[in-house]
């Protein structure tokens, strides 16, 4: 396994191995110089339908006789790329996960605040559906 992404070429756009980079959305390695010239050199641009990208975990499946281009991917990026990747089952999963992340962003200062303003612990547990050693931790944490 390596730590990097690759850019490759294939021969045939129908080929269901790695993904368009174009669908994995902008990507800050794109206007390297070291990205323009490969892609340059090979005739071809972000959009081409023959260019792919393969997260690091999966590049073993690229086969050896392919062009490639090792490239680094933040961890956003990363992320963005892998749900991509991900078969539609997964993806929808992955799509639930993301909500439940974002609606938990932030749930500890919450918990603070709404503790901080006066409510009683298994008031802001009952309000929440923490359980209440999560919301007595909270209130630990805050003194």
């Amino acid at each position: 396994m390596t730590d990097d992404a690759y850019l490759f070429l294939v021969d045939d756009p129908a080929v269901p191995l790695g993904v368009p980079p174009a669908s994995v959305g902008e990507l800050s390695f794109a206007e390297t110089s070291a990205v323009r010239a490969w892609l340059d050199a090979h005739d071809v641009t972000m959009t081409s339908p023959r260019l792919r990208l393969m997260p690091p975990e999966e590049t073993g499946g690229i086969p050896g006789d392919v062009e490639r281009l090792p490239v680094p991917l933040s961890d956003e990026e990363l992320s963005r790329l892998r749900h991509r990747s991900a078969p539609r089952s997964l993806a929808a999963v992955e799509n639930e996960l993301l909500a439940y992340h974002h609606c938990t962003d932030g749930r500890d200062e919450l918990l603070a605040r709404a503790l901080a303003a006066g409510l009683a612990p298994h008031r802001v547990a009952e309000l929440t559906g923490e359980d209440p050693s999560v919301v007595n931790a909270a209130a630990a944490g805050r003194r």
